[in-house]
């Protein structure tokens, strides 16, 4: 097996050197990556936010976003886009954005591929359905950008940059913004306060704001990728019998993705932050607003969520919180979450420095975000095989 010479690895090292030189000055550099815990070795080939996008794809709980739902949880349908689908959306759409406008991709990758590692089963639904139960037992609020925090660094102890984890935790946009602009990135200890304020203050979260270029695309480019989709779901996948209004920036997903990237790019090019132009921010508002009022809203999509899958989930946080309690070896949580010694060793090891809370609440809420759809349902069976909720659950498959 043949190594890299002291050449070769020179030679790396220069041209990586020259292409950050044509970034512009706005973009995040390779020297100012810093890592939550400690540092990372210099990698020649790799920048260290590339690092932190291979930690991410390679993370165990990755591979799970492919049965997570978007927002048609009961469908059998290969088309319905999942989690693991949409972060690469996300990733596509906002690399063209930070290509045009000199960013640094390997940022942006990292980013938008581990924004929703986090997610619960169950799409936006399951994480309210979650978020009641632990603020009633626990006192602490679920935010599922939080959540890929403490996954990604806390509970798998990647210990990525906090460029990355910043963007992250920063990524979700409530309301379109006509102006993306970065706040100061915080320090390692400023970063962990603000990751922490999230539990327990219920406006920390709307509060957040990414302290690089790079987070800000991110965190639009998230809206940018949901919306056209979801309506493309709804249309064609799901068989919605809606229509949605035309605008400067279209209906339909294609005509979205396109209109809007490049009003953010002929806007932004050569600034310290992404604005829209009054017309697109417009219509995006009002996009949002349209899918809000005819798919989420939708008395159909909210009733099996609110009947079915509420009273489903607080029977099993119940059960596993109370086999955490008696330390039932023997339960689900058991042989299916902690049963990866180093899962176990992050949460229980006489060694973790890194410290995060791990009561048994924390642990439940753990596991259930954990879960697949698929899984979810499975389980509450396995646990509860004669409880009628199980012939509650409506799945529309193929051919029906």
């Amino acid at each position: 097996m043949k190594q890299l010479t002291d050449k070769q690895i020179n030679a790396i090292t220069k041209n990586n050197a020259r292409a950050e030189e044509l970034l512009s000055p706005y973009a995040t550099r390779e020297a100012a990556a810093v890592r939550l815990f400690g540092e990372t070795p210099h990698d020649p080939v790799r920048s260290q936010f590339a690092i932190d996008a291979d930690r991410i794809i390679n993370c165990k709980f990755f591979n799970r976003g492919g049965d997570k739902t978007q927002v048609f949880s009961f469908y059998k349908n290969d088309d319905l886009t999942r989690r693991s689908s949409h972060v690469q959306l996300v990733s596509r759409i906002a690399r063209k954005i930070g290509r045009a406008l000199r960013l640094n991709l390997d940022l942006i990758e990292a980013i938008a591929i581990g924004h929703d590692i986090g997610h619960t089963p169950f799409g936006h639904a399951g994480e309210r359905i979650l978020g009641k139960l632990y603020y009633e037992h626990a006192g602490k609020y679920f935010n599922h950008n939080v959540h890929s925090v403490r996954v990604l660094d806390f509970i798998t102890r990647g210990n990525l940059t906090v460029q990355t984890l910043d963007g992250i935790i920063c990524h979700c946009g409530e309301r379109v913004d006509e102006k993306y602009a970065p706040h100061p990135l915080p320090s390692r200890d400023e970063f962990v306060k603000m990751y922490e304020a999230c539990y327990t203050d219920a406006g920390a979260v709307k509060r957040l704001r990414s302290g690089t270029l790079e987070g800000c695309v991110v965190r639009l480019c998230d809206l940018i990728a949901y919306l056209g989709k979801d309506r493309q779901d709804a249309l064609f996948s799901a068989g919605l019998n809606v229509e949605f209004e035309d605008s400067v920036i279209g209906s339909r997903n294609r005509d979205i993705i396109e209109n809007v990237t490049q009003d953010v790019i002929a806007n932004s090019l050569d600034k310290p932050y992404l604005s829209l132009s009054p017309d697109v921010f417009e219509a995006l508002d009002k996009c949002k607003t349209e899918n809000n009022e005819k798919i989420y809203a939708r008395e159909e999509i909210l009733r099996s969520y609110e009947t079915v899958i509420a009273p489903m989930a607080e029977r099993l946080y119940e059960t596993i919180r109370c086999d955490l309690m008696s330390e039932n070896t023997n339960s689900i949580v058991y042989k299916h979450y902690l049963d990866d010694p180093y899962i176990h060793d992050n949460y229980f090891g006489t060694d973790n420095e890194v410290k995060f809370d791990k009561t048994p609440d924390d642990i439940t809420v753990d596991f259930i975000a954990s879960m697949t759809d698929d899984y979810f349902i499975d389980a509450f069976k396995h646990l509860f095989p004669d409880d009628p909720l199980n012939d509650k659950v409506r799945i529309k498959g193929y051919f029906n």
